[in-house]
Parts: structure tokens; sequence; C-alpha cells
């Protein structure tokens, strides 16, 4: 699926997998954030960090009406306070969405997949 959207000089398609690179690059960013978790699965209660070409992996996209639906999957730094954390990465990815794409945002779903010690370390 793509959004379409129309301007005065034609017409642009943008693919959900890339709607989904802008959205997790950006989500990583957010304090509290340890990194992007596959929304397959979590096999035997460890859940994989995802690097930053496979961010679309744990970001689901429906559009309908050129209004977006955001499921992501995300795992934690432990010692934040997750409501915070999930609130944060809502609103920035609901404001980044609408200030590059110029869509309106209906839900952006957080699911936690997992709380890690964060080391430093991005992936």
């Amino acid at each position: 699926m793509t959004l379409e959207i129309t301007n005065d000089y034609g017409s642009i398609d943008i693919s959900n997998e890339v709607i989904a690179s802008v959205v997790g690059s950006k989500a990583v960013e957010c304090y509290g954030i340890v990194g992007m978790a596959s929304r397959q699965q979590v096999r035997d209660g460890i859940a994989e960090i995802l690097g930053y070409e496979n961010y679309a992996k744990g970001i689901v996209v429906r559009e309908e009406n050129s209004v977006l639906d955001v499921d992501m999957y995300i795992i934690v730094s432990y010692g934040t306070k997750i409501s915070e954390v999930a609130s944060n990465v809502q609103s920035t990815v609901k404001y980044t969405l609408e200030q590059t794409l110029k869509v309106k945002v209906n839900s952006i779903n957080i699911f936690v997949q997992g709380v890690r010690v964060d080391n430093g370390k991005k992936n």
C-alpha cells in the first residue's frame, strides 16, 4: 500500500515501508527507547533489537482516506517510566508525520516488547 499525496504539480506516492522507516528513525531518538522490536511474536521472552535498515519490521502503517494509523513495537530502557516514554514517542511521531507528510494521524499504538538495560549503544 502507498500513501498518495496530490499537489499542484501532480501526485506523490509514498510506500508504507518508507513511512515506517521515517517513523522508526524518529522514534529511536526519543529518550527511553533502546530500539525497535520486530512485530513478530517474541520467542522465549527475548525481543530482538532491529537495526536502522529493518525499522519497517517493527512498525505497521495503515492508511484509510489519507488518515494514518500506526502500530509501533518498541523496547524501552530499564528504569524509565514506560507510560511517559510511550507518550513521548506518540507525540513525536505524530508531529513528524503531520509536518513532513501533511497527513492526519488517527492513532499511534505503542506495543512494548521488552525492557533492556541501555548500555549507551544504539544499533
